[in-house]
């Protein structure tokens, strides 16, 4: 179903404020409360929204360090890659993983106390997983424009 300028307010409304209530949302959007909420189910049961969740402060979790890490593998095969990806998905400090072209095979995002902490994990954790030959970071001096959502183009 394509989504109208409303579904697009609603979607950008909540990605901003997950916890806004179904009364504001609906002023916001300009709705009565019953539609806004039919929508926001709806727009819910069709996949746009997948979850809700809370943004965490790195600074508050003592994880100042944010590594984004190239990993690449000397052979490239199928069963090698479907084990990676396997056990990063039990690797809290692994906020994110992508297959992605070039160089790379994969790039990560990883945080860490500090660089020792993350020096301790790439030698004890990600170099030991399968497949992996070659990691290469770089590590994040400031963070210019925070994941604030997904544009709606």
């Amino acid at each position: 179903m394509a989504l109208d300028r409303i579904d697009r307010e609603i979607l950008l409304a909540v990605q901003k404020d997950g916890r806004i209530t179904n009364a504001s949302l609906a002023e916001s959007v300009g709705l009565s409360e019953t539609p806004c909420a039919r929508r926001l189910k709806r727009l819910e049961a069709e996949g746009y929204i997948e979850g809700y969740r809370a943004t965490l402060s790195r600074g508050k979790l003592e994880l100042g360090l944010l590594a984004f890490t190239q990993v690449r593998f000397g052979v490239h095969d199928r069963e090698l890659s479907d084990r990676f990806e396997r056990e990063i998905q039990a690797i809290p400090r692994i906020v994110s993983c992508h297959n992605v072209t070039g160089t790379a095979d994969y790039v990560l995002t990883i945080v860490a106390r500090d660089l020792e902490d993350y020096g301790t994990f790439m030698r004890d954790v990600l170099r030991t997983l399968p497949g992996v030959t070659s990691v290469e970071s770089v590590l994040s001096l400031r963070e210019v424009k925070p994941d604030t959502g997904l544009p709606l183009l």
